[in-house]
């Protein structure tokens, strides 16, 4: 859940300089990123070798344009007051679950949501229940309690929600008007997200940040990892340094990844791949 993966990529159709298997290989995405920013310097625009080198340069001086050449699509697995959120982001082109033609009882899930507290002096942001009594409105709590209390609501609602919702089918009300008593913050959803290279470095810029709902923000981390994936060039921008142990942890927890810590062959040096292991 409040996971991303990337689903199609900008495949060039020019050839590189790379010869494997006896055949001519394909520009890379990354390759056809710096082809287009030589445009200027047509003789020297197949040049795979400097490829690299170009794509940092252009980051470190953030010369974005080239990324826009380059398209990425992702399939984004999270709930429906999420995906909200994250269709503001209008230099994309979205596909969502469409409560309307199917059943959402049959063809997606329904999650329960973490308790998290209020905070008092920033009202778009959320602490996480500790160990410690919590203070409230109604006298003192115990978070264990309160934990409990709220997964037991929200099984509650979503219960209630989903039998009436199925009542209102079998007397032939349209799904479109039956979706209206389905809590859309305990519903997923999935929907293909679709833009430019760039489009995605400028979200999780601002998506990945921590004052993002944690929910929205696991999303665009996981979008974080799998343009890294593909795009290794873009590692020094997001972490000019490796993260230390304890980071490393606490980010294991934030979102819910395995902590295996693999090596790449082809990126020795890239610590930020055991984060997508």
């Amino acid at each position: 859940m409040n996971d991303a993966k990337i689903i199609a990529l900008t495949q060039p159709l020019l050839d590189g300089d790379k010869i494997k298997f006896g055949e001519q290989q394909k520009m890379t995405p990354n390759e056809f990123i710096a082809y287009t920013a030589r445009v200027s310097n047509p003789s020297n625009q197949h040049n795979t070798l400097t490829s690299e080198k170009l794509l940092k340069y252009l980051i470190e001086h953030k010369h974005w344009s080239p990324f826009e050449m380059v398209s990425v699509t992702m399939e984004i697995n999270t709930t429906r007051d999420i995906s909200h959120q994250i269709i503001r982001h209008r230099s994309f082109s979205f596909q969502e679950f469409s409560q309307r033609y199917a059943d959402p009882t049959k063809d997606m899930s329904f999650v329960t949501r973490e308790a998290r507290l209020q905070d008092a002096k920033n009202r778009q942001n959320s602490i996480e229940v500790g160990d410690e009594t919590i203070s409230s409105s109604i006298g003192d709590i115990n978070p264990s309690g309160l934990k409990f209390q709220w997964n037991s609501v929200q099984e509650e609602i979503t219960n209630l929600a989903k039998d009436h919702y199925k009542d209102a089918i079998s007397w032939g009300i349209a799904k479109e008007q039956a979706r209206a008593i389905l809590p859309e913050g305990l519903t997923t959803t999935r929907l293909y997200m679709s833009g430019t290279l760039r489009s995605w470095i400028h979200y999780i810029d601002v998506r990945a940040e921590e004052g993002t709902q944690k929910e929205h923000r696991q999303v665009a981390l996981a979008a974080q990892g799998e343009i890294l994936k593909h795009f290794p060039s873009l590692t020094e921008y997001w972490y000019p340094t490796p993260p230390s142990p304890e980071e490393y942890e606490e980010w294991v927890c934030f979102t819910g990844k395995g902590d295996t810590l693999v090596t790449s062959l082809e990126q020795p040096k890239s610590w930020w791949w055991r984060f997508w292991s």
